[in-house]
């Protein structure tokens, strides 16, 4: 019967597996959270399956003010979907199959590459053992530095609110315990440093710092393409973002520059790595900046990290894609280096899948909910990308608004494409 069972999951698509496994994650994580002994006042069915969604996630739209809703058991299980959904539920299950039987099934290994977007001919079992450790080393130091700062702030329960919001931050969730995120504290360098890094550390990806480990222990000569790419992106996302956040928002022109730009590079990062936690009001923001946002929500973090969006690499190749159409060229490259034909159609197939996802989502928000168009799209973006920012409309949502905004985040987390294969794919024949 086993075999028979095993036989058959061998035959379903590995995008479909993800899907399934996904799936299971949630229900089990809603079920729990429907418990009496995890709610400390009367969280509704959908609030609650809203919640489990958006943790495994990691995207942090709330309905309900988390800290104060849920228990301390409820507070666990919804840090033990972030921790899941923040490395993948398949790290967890292959690290425990590596480490009792010391090898993988040729198809929990598709299915680990599917979940990851690993490259060919990469060593799994490595690539894992590095992702659990470095995972949990950011998270424990992390939590460390935030229970210190926390304690000097008069925090109470300092020690559970540190560990809480630094694996929320690695994992780029957004969750937070405060009902305001992070707005108590928008002048504390310290606290915005913290964070900031360990959602950089996340948002970057496994993978690129694998290639860095294996740089600084001499494996290697020289960082790969990919990791070389990242790097560049990612350092101007922030940079130009932060600068355009200044230029755009008039909101602080009568603060200080300290506060000035230490509140634009925060929330241009809590955007661009798709963390999700805010200092200020969004919903205060100039129109140019929220579009800004929007703009850095959708292209997101980095591919086999822990943050969402469309992910850097994807921006390259259609900025690369753009240029040698512009300049009538029959190739396209990249710092001299030409891009292959199968990742420009991939990056046009995603870029085309999300922006019709997105607009079929506000088209149907649009009809269900009373509320103007911007915020919609701002939701919708922030669901689909798993960031977890909102213009403060999330709670107030109808019922089939939250299960549209509940839909958009599991798609993001799968990844837009991983999402439609998923559906798309038949079982294979047997041979």
């Amino acid at each position: 019967m086993i075999k028979n069972a095993i036989k058959v999951f061998s035959r379903i698509h590995p995008a479909k597996m993800i899907l399934i496994g996904y799936l299971s994650h949630v229900l089990v994580g809603w079920l729990v959270l429907l418990l009496p002994i995890c709610q400390n006042l009367g969280v509704s069915l959908l609030d609650n399956f809203f919640i489990a969604m958006s943790a495994l996630s990691t995207t942090g739209l709330t309905t309900v003010d988390v800290g104060k809703e849920y228990s301390m058991i409820g507070q666990i299980v919804i840090l033990l979907l972030i921790q899941a959904g923040g490395i993948g539920y398949m790290t967890f299950n292959t690290f425990i199959v590596l480490a009792t039987t010391r090898k993988l099934s040729l198809f929990r290994q598709m299915i680990t590459s599917t979940a990851f977007s690993l490259p060919r001919n990469f060593v799994i079992s490595e690539f894992i053992f590095h992702v659990i450790i470095f995972t949990f080393v950011c998270e424990l130091i992390g939590a460390a530095v935030l229970s210190y700062l926390f304690m000097n702030n008069g925090i109470e329960n300092f020690i559970w609110y540190g560990i809480f919001h630094s694996i929320s931050a690695f994992c780029t969730a957004g969750f937070s315990l405060f009902p305001d995120s992070l707005m108590g504290f928008q002048d504390n360098l310290g606290i915005n440093l913290v964070f900031s890094t360990l959602s950089i550390l996340g948002a970057i990806g496994f993978i690129s710092w694998l290639d860095f480990y294996k740089k600084i222990t001499g494996k290697k000569e020289y960082l790969t393409f990919t990791t070389k790419v990242i790097l560049f992106v990612t350092f101007w996302f922030l940079i130009l973002g932060s600068f355009l956040f200044l230029l755009t928002e008039n909101v602080f022109s009568e603060g200080s520059i300290y506060h000035k730009v230490i509140t634009a590079f925060f929330q241009v990062m809590t955007a661009s790595t798709t963390v999700g936690f805010n200092t200020l009001d969004i919903g205060g923001l100039s129109v140019a900046t929220i579009i800004l946002l929007i703009f850095l929500m959708v292209f997101g973090a980095s591919p086999s990290g822990t943050g969402g969006g469309l992910k850097s690499t994807t921006f390259v190749a259609l900025v690369g894609l753009v240029k040698s159409t512009l300049k009538g060229q029959n190739h396209v490259s990249f710092w001299k280096r030409e891009i292959p034909d199968k990742r420009l159609q991939l990056a046009t197939a995603i870029f085309s899948y999300y922006i019709l996802v997105m607009t079929i989502s506000v088209f149907f928000l649009v009809i269900v909910e009373s509320k103007p168009l911007l915020p919609l799209v701002f939701e919708a973006a922030s669901a689909l990308g798993t960031v977890g920012l909102s213009m403060g409309i999330t709670s107030s949502l109808t019922e089939v608004g939250k299960i549209l905004i509940a839909l958009l985040m599991f798609m993001g987390k799968m990844g837009i494409l991983t999402f439609g294969i998923a559906l798309a794919s038949k079982m294979k024949e047997e041979s």
